[in-house]
Protein backbone atom coordinates (compact mmCIF):
# COMPACT_ATOMS: atom_id res chain seq x y z
CA UNK A 1 0.00 0.00 0.00
CA UNK A 2 1.43 3.40 -1.01
CA UNK A 3 1.66 5.77 1.96
CA UNK A 4 3.75 8.72 3.09
CA UNK A 5 4.20 9.75 6.71
CA UNK A 6 3.83 13.45 7.50
CA UNK A 7 5.85 15.39 10.08
CA UNK A 8 3.17 14.77 12.74
CA UNK A 9 3.18 11.00 12.08
CA UNK A 10 0.01 10.82 9.98
CA UNK A 11 0.06 8.20 7.22
CA UNK A 12 -1.45 9.46 3.96
CA UNK A 13 -2.56 6.80 1.48
CA UNK A 14 -2.23 7.55 -2.22
CA UNK A 15 -2.68 5.97 -5.66
CA UNK A 16 -0.11 6.73 -8.36
CA UNK A 17 -0.73 5.28 -11.82
CA UNK A 18 0.96 5.76 -15.18
CA UNK A 19 3.54 8.21 -16.47
CA UNK A 20 3.58 11.57 -18.21
CA UNK A 21 2.42 14.96 -16.95
CA UNK A 22 0.98 14.45 -13.44
CA UNK A 23 -2.64 15.22 -12.62
CA UNK A 24 -3.29 15.28 -8.87
CA UNK A 25 -6.85 14.84 -7.61
CA UNK A 26 -8.10 16.12 -4.23
CA UNK A 27 -11.43 14.62 -3.14
CA UNK A 28 -14.46 16.08 -1.40
CA UNK A 29 -15.76 15.58 2.13
CA UNK A 30 -16.18 12.89 3.54
CA UNK A 31 -14.97 10.72 0.67
CA UNK A 32 -11.65 9.27 -0.50
CA UNK A 33 -9.39 9.11 -3.52
CA UNK A 34 -11.74 6.43 -4.90
CA UNK A 35 -14.20 9.17 -5.81
CA UNK A 36 -11.86 10.03 -8.73
CA UNK A 37 -11.68 6.53 -10.25
CA UNK A 38 -13.57 7.53 -13.41
CA UNK A 39 -11.33 10.55 -13.99
CA UNK A 40 -8.14 8.62 -13.18
CA UNK A 41 -8.91 5.85 -15.67
CA UNK A 42 -9.86 8.42 -18.32
CA UNK A 43 -6.65 10.46 -17.99
CA UNK A 44 -4.52 7.33 -17.67
CA UNK A 45 -5.85 6.25 -21.08
CA UNK A 46 -4.88 9.68 -22.46
CA UNK A 47 -1.25 9.33 -21.42
CA UNK A 48 -1.17 11.15 -18.08
CA UNK A 49 0.20 10.16 -14.70
CA UNK A 50 -2.70 10.24 -12.23
CA UNK A 51 -2.43 10.58 -8.45
CA UNK A 52 -5.13 10.65 -5.79
CA UNK A 53 -4.69 10.58 -2.03
CA UNK A 54 -7.02 10.02 0.90
CA UNK A 55 -7.09 13.15 3.07
CA UNK A 56 -5.98 12.68 6.69
CA UNK A 57 -8.76 10.97 8.62
CA UNK A 58 -10.45 9.87 5.37
CA UNK A 59 -10.39 6.58 3.49
CA UNK A 60 -7.24 4.55 4.17
CA UNK A 61 -5.24 7.35 5.78
CA UNK A 62 -4.64 7.56 9.54
CA UNK A 63 -7.73 8.38 11.62
CA UNK A 64 -5.81 11.00 13.56
CA UNK A 65 -7.69 13.12 16.09
CA UNK A 66 -5.96 16.38 15.12
CA UNK A 67 -5.05 18.50 12.13
CA UNK A 68 -8.41 18.56 10.39
CA UNK A 69 -8.04 22.06 8.96
CA UNK A 70 -7.07 23.54 5.60
CA UNK A 71 -3.47 24.32 6.57
CA UNK A 72 -2.82 20.67 7.48
CA UNK A 73 -4.66 19.47 4.36
CA UNK A 74 -2.48 21.75 2.22
CA UNK A 75 0.71 20.71 3.98
CA UNK A 76 -0.15 17.02 3.56
CA UNK A 77 -0.66 17.62 -0.16
CA UNK A 78 2.68 19.47 -0.30
CA UNK A 79 4.37 16.53 1.43
CA UNK A 80 2.94 14.16 -1.18
CA UNK A 81 4.00 16.29 -4.15
CA UNK A 82 7.51 16.63 -2.67
CA UNK A 83 7.77 12.90 -1.94
CA UNK A 84 6.81 12.08 -5.54
CA UNK A 85 8.88 15.05 -6.84
CA UNK A 86 6.01 16.19 -9.04
CA UNK A 87 6.77 18.90 -11.60
CA UNK A 88 4.40 20.75 -13.96
CA UNK A 89 1.42 19.20 -12.15
CA UNK A 90 -2.24 19.94 -12.77
CA UNK A 91 -4.19 19.97 -9.50
CA UNK A 92 -7.90 19.14 -9.61
CA UNK A 93 -10.02 19.61 -6.50
CA UNK A 94 -13.69 18.78 -5.96
CA UNK A 95 -15.69 20.52 -3.21
CA UNK A 96 -13.50 20.50 -0.05
CA UNK A 97 -10.67 19.31 -2.28
CA UNK A 98 -10.96 22.57 -4.20
CA UNK A 99 -10.26 24.43 -0.96
CA UNK A 100 -7.31 22.15 -0.31
CA UNK A 101 -5.85 22.91 -3.76
CA UNK A 102 -6.30 26.68 -3.34
CA UNK A 103 -4.70 26.70 0.11
CA UNK A 104 -1.84 24.44 -1.09
CA UNK A 105 -0.92 26.69 -4.04
CA UNK A 106 -1.25 29.92 -2.04
CA UNK A 107 0.68 28.51 0.94
CA UNK A 108 3.39 26.56 -0.88
CA UNK A 109 3.86 28.47 -4.14
CA UNK A 110 3.55 27.53 -7.80
CA UNK A 111 7.00 26.06 -8.57
CA UNK A 112 5.54 22.55 -9.03
CA UNK A 113 2.16 23.64 -10.45
CA UNK A 114 1.15 24.17 -14.09
CA UNK A 115 -2.61 24.64 -13.76
CA UNK A 116 -5.48 24.02 -11.37
CA UNK A 117 -9.17 23.11 -11.61
CA UNK A 118 -11.84 23.82 -8.99
CA UNK A 119 -14.97 21.67 -9.39
CA UNK A 120 -18.07 22.47 -7.30
CA UNK A 121 -15.52 23.90 -4.88
CA UNK A 122 -16.02 25.54 -1.47
CA UNK A 123 -14.00 28.78 -2.01
CA UNK A 124 -14.16 31.66 -1.45
CA UNK A 125 -16.22 31.11 1.76
CA UNK A 126 -19.29 29.00 2.43
CA UNK A 127 -20.59 30.32 5.75
CA UNK A 128 -22.65 33.51 5.98
CA UNK A 129 -20.83 36.45 7.56
CA UNK A 130 -21.20 40.23 7.50
CA UNK A 131 -18.66 40.29 4.67
CA UNK A 132 -20.25 37.28 2.96
CA UNK A 133 -24.04 37.85 3.21
CA UNK A 134 -24.78 35.34 0.42
CA UNK A 135 -23.30 32.43 2.37
CA UNK A 136 -25.19 29.68 4.15
CA UNK A 137 -26.12 30.27 7.80
CA UNK A 138 -23.81 28.62 10.33
CA UNK A 139 -26.85 26.71 11.63
CA UNK A 140 -26.80 24.61 8.41
CA UNK A 141 -23.31 23.31 9.21
CA UNK A 142 -24.13 22.91 12.91
CA UNK A 143 -26.97 20.68 11.72
CA UNK A 144 -24.55 18.61 9.63
CA UNK A 145 -22.38 18.05 12.72
CA UNK A 146 -25.39 17.13 14.85
CA UNK A 147 -26.62 14.56 12.28
CA UNK A 148 -23.12 13.09 11.95
CA UNK A 149 -22.76 12.76 15.72
CA UNK A 150 -26.21 11.23 16.12
CA UNK A 151 -26.05 8.62 13.34
CA UNK A 152 -23.28 8.96 10.80
CA UNK A 153 -24.40 5.93 8.76
CA UNK A 154 -27.93 7.33 8.28
CA UNK A 155 -26.59 10.79 7.46
CA UNK A 156 -24.25 9.25 4.87
CA UNK A 157 -27.21 7.56 3.17
CA UNK A 158 -29.37 10.67 3.12
CA UNK A 159 -26.83 13.06 1.55
CA UNK A 160 -26.05 11.08 -1.62
CA UNK A 161 -29.66 9.89 -1.92
CA UNK A 162 -30.80 13.50 -2.10
CA UNK A 163 -28.98 16.79 -2.68
CA UNK A 164 -25.38 15.66 -3.37
CA UNK A 165 -26.18 14.17 -6.79
CA UNK A 166 -29.50 15.93 -7.34
CA UNK A 167 -31.38 12.64 -6.92
CA UNK A 168 -34.08 14.63 -5.10
CA UNK A 169 -34.95 16.57 -8.26
CA UNK A 170 -38.13 15.69 -10.20
CA UNK A 171 -37.50 13.21 -12.99
CA UNK A 172 -33.99 12.27 -11.83
CA UNK A 173 -33.51 8.53 -11.41
CA UNK A 174 -31.36 7.75 -8.33
CA UNK A 175 -28.47 5.30 -8.80
CA UNK A 176 -28.30 2.89 -5.86
CA UNK A 177 -24.73 1.95 -6.83
CA UNK A 178 -23.57 5.58 -6.68
CA UNK A 179 -25.34 6.12 -3.34
CA UNK A 180 -23.80 2.97 -1.86
CA UNK A 181 -20.32 3.87 -3.11
CA UNK A 182 -20.61 7.31 -1.47
CA UNK A 183 -21.70 5.64 1.79
CA UNK A 184 -18.86 3.10 1.54
CA UNK A 185 -16.22 5.81 1.10
CA UNK A 186 -17.65 7.93 3.89
CA UNK A 187 -17.83 5.10 6.41
CA UNK A 188 -14.20 4.12 5.70
CA UNK A 189 -13.07 7.41 7.23
CA UNK A 190 -12.99 8.65 10.81
CA UNK A 191 -15.95 10.31 12.51
CA UNK A 192 -13.71 12.87 14.29
CA UNK A 193 -12.02 13.90 11.02
CA UNK A 194 -15.37 14.27 9.30
CA UNK A 195 -16.91 16.19 12.22
CA UNK A 196 -14.02 18.68 12.32
CA UNK A 197 -13.89 18.77 8.53
CA UNK A 198 -17.33 20.38 8.40
CA UNK A 199 -15.86 23.44 10.14
CA UNK A 200 -12.80 23.36 7.85
CA UNK A 201 -14.77 23.39 4.60
CA UNK A 202 -17.48 25.81 5.73
CA UNK A 203 -15.62 28.43 7.78
CA UNK A 204 -12.27 28.77 5.97
CA UNK A 205 -12.01 32.02 4.02
CA UNK A 206 -10.00 31.52 0.81
CA UNK A 207 -10.34 35.09 -0.49
CA UNK A 208 -6.69 36.05 -0.03
CA UNK A 209 -5.48 32.63 -1.21
CA UNK A 210 -7.35 33.00 -4.50
CA UNK A 211 -5.84 36.44 -5.10
CA UNK A 212 -2.29 35.02 -4.80
CA UNK A 213 -2.68 32.37 -7.51
CA UNK A 214 -1.28 33.27 -10.95
CA UNK A 215 -1.39 29.92 -12.83
CA UNK A 216 -4.41 29.27 -15.08
CA UNK A 217 -7.39 28.00 -13.07
CA UNK A 218 -10.59 26.54 -14.50
CA UNK A 219 -13.60 26.97 -12.19
CA UNK A 220 -16.33 24.43 -13.00
CA UNK A 221 -19.66 24.69 -11.19
CA UNK A 222 -23.20 23.45 -11.73
CA UNK A 223 -25.95 26.03 -11.27
CA UNK A 224 -28.12 23.44 -9.47
CA UNK A 225 -25.47 22.66 -6.83
CA UNK A 226 -27.44 22.11 -3.60
CA UNK A 227 -24.34 21.59 -1.43
CA UNK A 228 -22.10 24.52 -2.45
CA UNK A 229 -24.59 27.02 -3.90
CA UNK A 230 -23.42 28.42 -7.24
CA UNK A 231 -23.90 32.17 -6.77
CA UNK A 232 -21.71 32.41 -3.67
CA UNK A 233 -18.90 30.20 -4.94
CA UNK A 234 -17.87 29.60 -8.57
CA UNK A 235 -18.38 33.10 -10.00
CA UNK A 236 -16.80 34.78 -6.97
CA UNK A 237 -13.74 32.51 -7.09
CA UNK A 238 -13.23 33.10 -10.81
CA UNK A 239 -13.37 36.85 -10.22
CA UNK A 240 -10.77 36.75 -7.43
CA UNK A 241 -8.29 34.64 -9.40
CA UNK A 242 -5.70 36.44 -11.54
CA UNK A 243 -6.07 33.92 -14.36
CA UNK A 244 -9.41 32.26 -13.72
CA UNK A 245 -12.02 30.96 -16.19
CA UNK A 246 -15.56 30.13 -15.10
CA UNK A 247 -17.48 27.32 -16.79
CA UNK A 248 -21.10 27.02 -15.67
CA UNK A 249 -23.13 23.84 -16.13
CA UNK A 250 -26.88 24.29 -16.39
CA UNK A 251 -28.74 21.92 -14.09
CA UNK A 252 -25.66 19.97 -12.98
CA UNK A 253 -25.49 18.84 -9.32
CA UNK A 254 -22.68 19.04 -6.77
CA UNK A 255 -21.47 15.53 -7.56
CA UNK A 256 -21.20 16.22 -11.30
CA UNK A 257 -17.77 14.53 -11.74
CA UNK A 258 -19.65 11.26 -11.08
CA UNK A 259 -23.07 11.77 -12.62
CA UNK A 260 -21.86 13.88 -15.56
CA UNK A 261 -18.41 12.32 -15.96
CA UNK A 262 -18.44 12.27 -19.76
CA UNK A 263 -18.95 16.04 -19.98
CA UNK A 264 -16.64 16.90 -17.10
CA UNK A 265 -13.82 14.65 -18.33
CA UNK A 266 -13.93 16.09 -21.84
CA UNK A 267 -13.79 19.67 -20.51
CA UNK A 268 -10.97 18.80 -18.10
CA UNK A 269 -8.97 17.25 -20.94
CA UNK A 270 -9.48 20.31 -23.15
CA UNK A 271 -8.24 22.60 -20.35
CA UNK A 272 -5.21 20.44 -19.54
CA UNK A 273 -4.23 20.25 -23.22
CA UNK A 274 -4.85 23.95 -23.98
Amino acid sequence: MNTITTTDGTEIFYKDWGSGQPIVFSHGWPLSGDDWDTQMLFFLQHGYRVIAHDRRGHGRSTQTSDGHDMDHYADDLAALTAHLDLQDAVHVGHSTGGGEVVRYIARRGESRVAKAVLISAVPPLMVQTVANPGGLPKSVFDGFQAQLAANRSEFYRALPSGPFYGFNRPGVEPSEAIIENWWRQGMMGGAKAHYDGIVAFSQTDFTEDLKKITVPVLVMHGDDDQIVPYADSGPLSAELLQNGTLKTYKGFPHGMPTTEAETINADLLAFVQA
